[in-house]
């Protein structure tokens, strides 16, 4: 496979070292693993942390910034970072109202992030924990216990980054990242696999020809393969599998945050077509949608496919995904 980097050794540290010189309004330590927005401890708010394997741009450190993460922790590709560095972001965040860790559904992060909560309770910062474990597709995979975090994680980090850019405090702020969690559901279809930088080329099997229905974003397994099919019938797959679940949440005739997702190697004249399909199937359930985001936010390196996430929003959700944010991957409003 062809791959426009130095080499697989340098890959993270030099994608960190293109951030650096690209956002000067962020901190990025490239020894430690972290970016930091450089305004984190200003105003007295709440740190928001999050992070996990590379590979998944512009998750996380594309969403640090105003309105959003107060800090990211990049791990190694398809690796979760290490307990020390999400305590050297809780520190460089902390300004006295506590830090919300977001951590999806992985053991690997689960782990790490409940290793450094304990640290840095330890060292008087208060921590609280998101789990993001929004994938509908299977209930146990590779990668963890229980079901997936995917696409969700992105509204989460906006939503509980916007109640925390408002002074909010951590048990609120913790609270509205919990509800926005349990409202989201999300599904992913693959084209394609993945390449890695360290094994040069797919991550797994896919023959021409097949597609791998309730993909992970790492290339786990989903719930069949079938032979590729129109966009239609794979927005008819994936929009029936999410509303399974969203459909019964209160109100029933409630509007939805709907994500349209790449998984890094679809452009986006595909995803806009998917979400055409995606958007009349809604309407023809009668599902409101009160807004929408299409791009490639939660990505697994050069898959071909997509994700669809929708969260069943209330009043105090959209007021909070509305407001102001400016991060490297992620602005509007300000």
């Amino acid at each position: 496979m062809k791959m426009l980097i130095n080499s697989p050794e340098t890959v993270v540290a030099d994608a960190l070292e293109g951030l650096a010189a690209a956002h000067p309004e962020l901190d990025v330590d490239v020894e430690r693993r972290v970016v930091v927005r450089r305004d984190a401890r200003e105003g007295g708010r709440v740190g928001l942390v999050s992070g996990g394997g590379s590979g998944h741009e512009p998750l996380h450190g594309g969403f640090v910034g105003y309105g959003m993460l107060s800090a990211a922790c990049p791990g190694e590709v398809f690796t979760s970072p290490v307990p020390e560095q999400m305590l050297h972001a809780a520190g460089a965040v902390e300004a006295g109202q506590g830090v919300l860790f977001v951590v999806k559904n992985y053991t690997g992060d689960v782990l790490n992030f409940q290793m450094a909560a304990e640290l840095a309770e330890e060292d008087g910062v208060r921590v609280e924990q998101v789990l993001v474990n929004d994938d509908v597709a299977v209930t146990d995979s590779l990668y963890t216990a229980g079901r997936r975090g995917t696409g969700a994680t992105l509204f989460v980090e906006k939503i509980a980054g916007a109640a925390a850019e408002e002074g909010a405090p951590l048990e609120q702020v913790a609270a509205i990242a919990r509800r926005v969690n349990e409202c989201s559901r999300s599904f992913g279809v693959a084209l394609t696999a993945c390449s890695t930088p360290a094994k040069g080329g797919p991550t797994f099997d896919l023959p021409d020809g097949e597609m791998e229905l309730g993909v992970g974003i790492h290339g786990e397994p989903g719930r069949e393969r079938r032979a590729v099919m129109p966009a239609r019938e794979i927005a008819e797959v994936a929009v029936g599998a999410v509303l399974e679940e969203v459909g019964e949440m209160a109100p029933a005739d409630g509007p939805v945050l709907a994500l349209v997702n790449g998984m890094g190697g679809t452009p986006l004249l595909e995803l806009y077509g998917f979400h055409a399909e995606v958007a009349r199937l809604l309407e023809a359930r009668s599902v409101p949608v009160a807004r929408v985001l299409v791009g490639n936010y939660v990505t697994s390196l050069d898959m071909a496919g997509c994700s669809l996430t929708l969260c069943r929003a209330d009043d105090e959700m959209l007021r909070l995904w509305d407001a102001p944010v400016q991060t490297a991957a992620l602005r509007w409003g300000r």
